[in-house]
């Protein structure tokens, strides 16, 4: 079912009464004691995407903010000058405006709005003046993308592709029965029976119209669920190609294979080409040159597995030839953009549990690190001779920051929450290399409370990184945030253990078929080392974590030697037998697994099921909180609610915190506050 390519146009409106009671914006908190707390957490505004201006100097960028009494959030546009002045709030209201770009040489700002009853297309001035609307697609849409003459604009929404019960049995319309008949059915929160494809469709400076969905008939995604956005998508610079992300498979295939491809649209001969057809794994987020001769992407090698190394390829449109470019750094590339000249590339990538910017020549591949320090920046785009980027820390949410191309100077621009940070004090952040079991050295942070005394002895947590393999960088995060952990007056230790990226591609790879191996072992060298300070209270420790550190939290529960005297785990694997079925992205399971329990000649996939910590429950004797979302369809919240009752069953303290509209994530304000006072009035329990 296509979307509708019914267009209309309006202008600015008013906000009713209503309205303005529902809108959210910046919270003026009041923090007693200097302490972090879940409020200040949730009172915090949170930076998005950011825009350029054509002539470099304004950006536009988007802030989020929630209510916790109204259980939800709102997102507002502001503008900035180049040198960090002018700073203006330029919408109020509950609609939330965001994905903010700049188009008509900068006179005007397009976005998205769902002010008029879905998300549009909205165009307004840059001082937030004369709203109006572009688009009136029948779904609505999830992301735009102009093309640059801007005679053309790409909008995604979604189709169906699976009939619904109603559409089968006419006469049977308030049946909720799903028949299924092939694996892809669900996708981590949500049954898949609509995907996402791009539309293109004529504007002429006042709205939208002659939509085409450019892969019509086709039930694959463009962009990839669940994260993928417009960054998968990009414009040629005669705006007559549209390059686009897809996994072209369904059911079956699709749950086993990692294999996306970069696909060419011609507008004018209504042709697709694959552009990296042979290449077997992740192909992402395609970026043209500014000169118009090059296309990069991001690209993982091997199929099925989803946690490869994340690589920069440059291909010659002219040629053909395609080139490894990062091939010099050992870990993997997120965000990058074209240097003017065309002649290199700025990425962000992680290293020694740090994210940094770096710049890399197409032609030579030589390899440049602009900024360091200890924190991670998130995003990078040109700003005149400048870079400009998201920024945060473990003491730190995003902030955006100007950077100098030589030598990596940064000049913060925004200060969103400094009114917040200016009334908490946050404890220190020592970065400590520890030796493994196996004699390597292994990066861990060490979190102080606030207010140290290194005479006091101070219960102790073990943080376990969920992912598996995402880095424990300089992350920021509003519920697994260990400044607020600190500020609960417990020390934290957040190892860098076996299975993460930024140590070389060995270390990231040690983890895949072996989740009960020298990973765990990593685990133990990390708490047993810190616990021998004197300001470590041995005998009050505790272990958390989510995900993949859910699982490592139950298979240390049976295997911890009376290490720990409390356990929480979050959305974790407890039965792998079960995970190995339940789950729904297939490569996964298998690449990490290494197969499946019922082929006992997989020495690889026998070893990982050996290893399930259900299997350990017999030792068990530790008190455990098991916390799990009901809409996670990624690992079934049966997995926590089995670990409760197995430690229930087997007279083991237990509570367990079940969410039946959160998925792998909390994501409401009021649960996710429900969070953190259930997981601290645990720990304070059994540590303090």
């Amino acid at each position: 079912m296509a979307a509708s390519a019914a267009l209309t146009s309006c202008g600015t409106t008013q906000d009713s009464d209503q309205d303005k009671q529902d809108l959210i914006g910046r919270s003026s908190i009041q923090i007693n004691d200097r302490e972090l707390t879940p409020e200040a957490l949730w009172s915090m505004g949170r930076i998005g995407g950011l825009t350029v201006s054509p002539d470099s100097k304004q950006f536009v960028y988007s802030v989020s903010y929630y209510s916790v009494p109204q259980n939800k959030s709102n997102t507002e546009l502001f503008t900035m000058n180049a040198d960090g002045s002018d700073h203006q709030q330029i919408t109020h209201s509950p609609f939330s405006e965001n994905s903010a770009v700049w188009i008509k040489q900068g006179t005007k700002i397009a976005y998205m709005s769902a002010e008029s009853g879905s998300p549009q297309l909205w165009e307004m001035n840059p001082d937030g003046s004369n709203k109006k609307q572009l688009s009136n697609v029948e779904n609505g849409i999830e992301g735009f993308l102009f093309s640059p003459d801007e005679k053309k604009v790409v909008l995604i929404s979604t189709v169906r592709v699976v009939e619904s019960t109603a559409e089968r049995y006419p006469d049977l319309p308030k049946a909720t029965g799903v028949v299924v008949n092939d694996l892809m059915y669900k996708h981590w929160d949500e049954w898949k029976t609509e995907v996402p494809h791009p539309f293109v469709g004529d504007f002429d400076g006042n709205q939208v119209t002659n939509l085409t969905d450019i892969m019509a008939g086709e039930p694959y995604e463009a962009p990839l669920r669940p994260f993928g956005g417009t960054e998968q998508l990009a414009w040629n610079n005669t705006s007559d190609n549209i390059a686009y992300t897809s996994r072209k498979k369904t059911g079956k295939e699709y749950a086993f294979s990692t294999n996306s491809d970069i696909y060419i649209y011609d507008l004018n001969k209504k042709t697709t080409k694959n552009i990296t057809e042979g290449m077997m794994g992740y192909d992402t987020n395609p970026q043209y040159s500014p000169q118009g001769d090059k296309i990069a992407w991001l690209s993982m090698e091997r199929d099925g597995y989803e946690a490869d190394q994340n690589r920069l390829f440059v291909m010659d449109l002219a040629t053909g030839n395609k080139n490894f470019i990062s091939k010099k750094f050992d870990s993997n590339v997120d965000d990058y953009v074209w240097a003017q000249n065309g002649q290199s590339i700025y990425f962000i990538g992680v290293w020694h549990a740090t994210s940094q910017i770096y710049q890399v020549e197409v032609k030579s591949t030589d390899l440049k690190q602009i900024t360091e320090g200890m924190h991670d920046y998130a995003s990078v785009a040109l700003l005149g001779d400048q870079l400009i980027a998201k920024r945060h820390s473990l003491s730190s949410g995003d902030e955006i920051f100007a950077v100098a191309k030589e030598d990596g100077v940064a000049t913060q621009l925004t200060f969103e929450n400094k009114h917040i940070y200016d009334q908490i004090d946050m404890g220190r952040v020592e970065q400590r290399w520890i030796k493994t079991s196996d004699n390597k050295q292994m990066l861990a942070w060490v979190i102080y409370p606030p207010h140290f005394d290194p005479n006091k002895k101070y219960p102790t947590l073990l943080y376990c990184q969920g992912g598996p393999q995402s880095p424990v960088s300089q992350f920021w995060s509003y519920r697994w945030n260990p400044q607020l952990m600190a500020a609960n007056d417990y020390i934290i230790v957040a190892p860098n253990r076996r299975g993460l990226p930024g140590f070389g591609l060995e270390w990231n790879e040690a983890i895949s078929g072996d989740y009960g191996g020298q990973v765990m072992k990593d685990y133990f060298a990390a708490i047993d080392e810190v616990a021998k300070e004197p300001f470590v209270d041995a005998d009050r420790l505790g272990c958390v974590g989510a995900s993949f550190g859910g699982y490592s939290v139950y298979w240390l529960a049976g295997h911890h030697d009376k290490r720990f005297k409390a356990f929480i785990a979050h959305d974790g694997i407890f039965n792998m037998e079960m995970q190995y079925l339940e789950t729904e992205e297939m490569w996964f399971a298998q690449w990490d697994m290494g197969g499946a329990y019922w082929d006992k000649n997989n020495a690889i996939a026998q070893r990982t099921f050996a290893n399930s910590p259900h299997k350990f429950v017999d030792k068990w004797d530790t008190p455990i909180l098991c916390i799990h979302g009901e809409k996670d369809y990624r690992i079934l919240a049966s997995q926590g609610m089995a670990a409760f009752n197995a430690a229930v069953i087997r007279g083991v303290p237990a509570e367990l915190l079940v969410y039946p509209d959160e998925n792998h994530w909390v994501l409401q304000p009021q649960n996710g506050i429900l969070w953190q006072r259930t997981f601290f009035s645990w720990l304070d329990k059994w540590l303090k």
